[in-house]
């Protein structure tokens, strides 16, 4: 189902112009608009899902094997030293855009794209309560 009020459904579904990389039934793959490196791309699905809790598991799946095709592509292409993938859920993650993506960020050598959190220390009480609660 798409919803004729998100801008990402538009963009997968070719409503609005992108530089698209990759198209195929499920997907549109173009570039960021706003990237953080050089070639920064996103995973798109045709259809509206507002996050990873809401997409398929098949689609899902999906996703992430298109992730590795891309990366191995244009890791040729953009002459790349390292990827990162980020998938951001909910606003306190980070979400801005509340259609399901899937970020494909090249990273170069000494390029001060920021992604990172401080390091934390896994506590005993941490630990015992997640175990106890699965």
């Amino acid at each position: 189902m798409k919803d004729d009020n998100c801008i990402f459904c538009k963009l997968a579904n070719g409503e609005i112009p992108t530089a698209t990389l990759y198209e195929d039934e499920d997907f549109r793959v173009i570039l960021d608009a706003n990237p953080a490196s050089k070639g920064h791309a996103l995973i798109i699905p045709k259809e509206h899902y507002a996050n990873l809790y809401e997409l398929d598991d098949t689609l899902a799946g999906k996703a992430m094997i298109l992730a590795k095709k891309m990366i191995n592509r244009l890791t040729d292409v953009l002459g790349c030293d390292g990827y990162n993938l980020v998938q951001n859920n909910g606003e306190c993650a980070g979400q801005t855009v509340f259609h399901f993506h899937l970020h494909l960020i090249p990273r170069y050598k000494d390029d001060g794209v920021g992604i990172g959190w401080k390091l934390n220390e896994l506590t005993e009480e941490d630990r015992e309560d997640i175990l106890s609660r699965l």
